[in-house]
């Protein structure tokens, strides 16, 4: 377990620059609003599975049947994340597509999700064993690990909920790039 917490917090390192560089920075997605809104609710959907992943696996066993709910949201965010490799083509189209450097990021995080997932695989297994119920758990890791992952979660749902919003447009949702993006376009 100690090694997919590790796989997992790198996921969100990697995560957090590809949001704020290419999704904010360079793209600036949000204050393209309802002209990205396929693709911002995708990210914001995978924001809130992340959420779950990161809160709960550093602090809560998943046990019996409960493992089948967590391998709901693990399956939902990987179609998500097949499905925004789709949708970014139309939003992307007036950019010239995703950015060289941004496609090469995804390919990093999904190997390391599947890194994760493979050294998740015996944890999940031996919870399966066990009474169905959310129980907690400590993990061997560093106290700091967790508290990162939690900072992480933290991080992930509210730029889900910032993409969620800005997806419909909304006053402000596009700030800080609403001028210079619709400028621009």
């Amino acid at each position: 377990m100690q090694v997919a917490l590790w796989l997992l917090f790198a996921q969100g390192v990697i995560g957090a620059f590809d949001t704020l560089y290419y999704h904010e920075w360079r793209a600036q997605l949000p204050a393209r609003g309802p002209r990205a809104a396929s693709e911002l609710k995708l990210h914001a959907g995978r924001d809130f599975l992340y959420a779950v992943l990161f809160a709960s696996l550093p602090l809560v066993a998943w046990q019996g049947r409960w493992v089948l709910v967590l391998g709901a949201v693990i399956v939902a965010e990987i179609v998500l994340t097949l499905w925004d490799f789709v949708a970014e083509i139309a939003v992307r189209k007036d950019l010239g597509d995703v950015y060289a450097g941004e496609r090469v990021t995804h390919a990093v995080m999904g190997i390391l999700y599947g890194a994760m997932l493979a050294f998740l695989w015996p944890t999940l297994m031996d919870w399966w064993q066990r009474p169905s119920g959310l129980v907690p758990f400590e993990p061997a890791v560093p106290e700091a690990l967790r508290w990162g992952l939690l900072l992480m979660a933290v991080g992930v749902a509210l730029s889900g909920v910032r993409d969620l919003y800005a997806s419909f447009g909304l006053p402000g949702g596009g700030w800080p790039w609403a001028g210079r993006a619709d400028d621009d376009l």
